[in-house]
C-alpha cells in the first residue's frame, strides 16, 4: 500500500494550502497549538517523504531546546512567579505614589511607571497584568477614574513586558532569528520607554482635557516620615533591575547568566522582607514548569513543522510569494507586518515567532534590513496582539481579577486607544529606524 510520498502529487502550492487548512481546522476544534503543529508536521513528514525523514525532525527540535540562551526563559519566568507571590510589587506601587503626587492622572502614571519597572525585572506579561489588576485597578476605580482609562492603563502597561528588556519575546526571537539577544535588548530599550511615554502623554492629555476622567486624590500630602517609608519600597526592585540589566549592558554577564542573577536577587529580596518560605518557592517553581512547558511544547511543534515545510520547499515558495508582491522593500515589510498583525489576533506569540521568523528573517536580510531592528518591530507588533480582539491575552488576564461588573467587551473597547498608540509607535520605528540605535 503506497501511502508515503502521496502528498507530493499536490505540488508545493497544494501542499501549502492543505497544511494551512489542517492547521486551521485542528485549531478550530480546540486542540492546543503545540499539538496541532506537531501533528501536522508528522502527517506531512510521512505523507510527503515517508518515515525516513522523522529523525531529521527530532534533530531540529533538539537544536531548539538545547540552546544555552533558552535557559534564561525559565529563569525569568521563575522571577515573575516569585514576584507574584511576594509583596514587592504592592510596595513598589505604594512607593510610586511619590511620583504621581497631586498630579491629575497621577495614579495612572504611577501604574505605568510600576509596569515599566516590573517589566525590567522579569519580562512576563500575564503576571504583570494580573498584579496591576489586583493592586492598581481597584485604587483608580475607588478614586473615581474613568473605567475605560483605568482598564486600558492596566492592560497596556502590563503588556510592556513584551518590549522592555529582559523580554522573553526578544529572547525567543533571538533564538529563532539567530541574532544576539544582547543586541536586541539594547535596541528595544528606547522603543519600550517611548511606548510607555506615549501612554503617559495620553493619560495627561485626557486628564487635563476632561478632569472628570482622572480626579486628583483628596486629603493632605504625605508627611516626610511616610515618604521615607514609601521610598524603601523602591530599593529592592531597583537593585534587582540594576543587577539584571546592569550585568548585561555592562558586559559582565550574558543574558542567561543575568537571568540567574535576577532570580537570586528576587529570592534575596523576599528573604530580606521576611516573606521567603519553601512553600512560596515550591508554588513558584510549579508555575514556572507549567508556563515554560507550554513554551517548550509550542517550540517543539513549531520547529518540527517549519523543518518539514522547509524540506518540502515551502519556505522558498512562501518567500518568493512575499517578495513578489512589490519591488519596493518597504511595501514587502509592511505586508509582513500585516501578516503578523492578523496572526496575532488568533495565535500565541511563541507560535507566531517560531512559525514565521524562519521565513521572514532571510527575506529581511535579503532586502538589506537589519534583523535586530526587525526583531524590535516584531515585538512592537506583538504588543498589539496582546490587546487586540478577539483573543487578546491581556484582556482575559485582567478579566480573571477584575470586578464582575467589568465585561470582556468593556475591556476590549477600553483598549482601542492604546492599540492606536502601539500602531503609532510601530509606524515611527519603521519610519525612523535610528530610534532603535541601528
Amino acid at each position: 500500500m503506497e501511502i508515503f510520498g502521496s502528498f507530493q502529487s499536490l505540488g508545493i502550492e497544494g501542499g501549502t494550502l492543505l497544511m494551512f487548512a489542517m492547521l486551521l481546522g485542528f485549531l478550530v476544534c480546540g486542540i492546543p497549538l503545540a499539538f496541532v503543529t506537531l501533528l501536522v508536521a508528522l502527517i506531512f513528514a510521512l505523507g510527503w517523504f515517508g518515515p525516513m525523514v522523522v529523525p531529521l525532525i527530532t534533530s531540529r527540535v533538539f537544536s531548539f531546546v538545547s540552546s544555552f540562551v533558552f535557559v534564561s526563559v525559565p529563569m525569568f519566568v521563575l522571577m515573575a512567579a516569585i514576584l507574584d507571590r511576594s509583596g514587592i510589587a504592592r510596595d513598589l506601587f505604594d512607593a510610586m505614589r511619590l511620583l504621581g503626587g497631586r498630579l491629575r492622572g497621577g495614579v495612572a502614571i504611577q501604574t505605568i511607571a510600576v509596569a515599566v519597572i516590573l517589566a525590567a525585572m522579569s519580562g512576563i506579561i500575564g503576571g504583570e497584568v494580573v498584579l496591576l489588576g489586583l493592586v492598581a485597578l481597584p485604587q483608580m476605580l475607588r478614586l473615581g477614574y474613568d473605567r475605560g482609562l483605568a482598564i486600558g492603563v492596566v492592560c497596556a502597561g502590563g503588556a510592556l513586558g513584551t518590549m522592555v528588556p529582559p523580554s522573553i519575546v526578544l529572547i525567543i526571537y533571538g533564538l529563532t532569528a539567530n541574532v544576539s539577544v544582547g543586541d536586541l535588548f539594547t535596541s528595544a530599550f528606547v522603543p519600550g520607554l517611548m511606548l510607555a511615554s506615549f501612554y503617559v502623554a495620553y493619560v495627561l492629555i485626557r486628564a487635563y482635557l476632561n478632569p472628570a476622567v482622572a480626579p486628583i486624590p483628596e486629603g493632605p500630602a504625605a508627611p516626610t516620615a511616610e515618604k521615607i517609608r514609601l521610598l524603601k519600597g523602591l530599593i529592592l526592585p531597583l537593585c534587582v533591575v540594576g543587577g539584571v540589566l546592569g550585568s548585561i549592558y555592562g558586559g559582565i554577564a550574558s543574558v542567561t547568566e543575568a537571568s540567574a542573577v535576577g532570580v537570586a536577587g528576587v529570592i534575596l529580596s523576599t528573604i530580606v522582607r521576611g516573606e521567603f518560605t519553601l512553600g512560596l518557592l515550591k508554588d513558584a517553581a510549579l508555575q514556572t514548569l507549567q508556563t515554560v512547558g507550554m513554551i517548550v511544547w509550542i517550540g517543539i511543534g513549531a520547529s518540527a513543522l517549519v523543518g518539514v515545510f522547509n524540506l518540502m520547499g515551502g519556505i522558498k515558495f512562501v518567500s518568493e510569494l512575499i517578495t513578489g508582491i512589490s519591488d519596493n522593500p518597504t511595501i514587502v515589510l509592511l505586508f509582513m507586518m500585516m501578516i503578523l498583525f492578523v496572526l496575532g489576533m488568533f495565535l500565541d506569540w511563541v507560535g507566531i515567532a517560531l512559525l514565521t521568523m524562519p521565513i521572514f528573517v532571510p527575506i529581511i536580510i535579503e532586502l538589506g534590513y537589519d534583523p535586530v531592528w526587525f526583531g524590535v518591530l516584531f515585538c512592537m507588533n506583538m504588543q498589539v496582539s496582546f490587546l487586540s480582539p478577539p483573543f487578546g491575552p491581556a484582556a482575559f488576564y485582567l478579566k480573571s481579577v477584575a470586578p464582575p461588573e467589568i465585561s470582556l467587551g468593556m475591556i476590549f473597547r477600553a483598549l482601542l486607544p492604546f492599540i492606536a498608540l502601539q500602531v503609532l509607535a510601530l509606524a515611527l520605528l519603521i519610519a525612523f529606524p535610528f530610534i532603535t540605535g541601528r
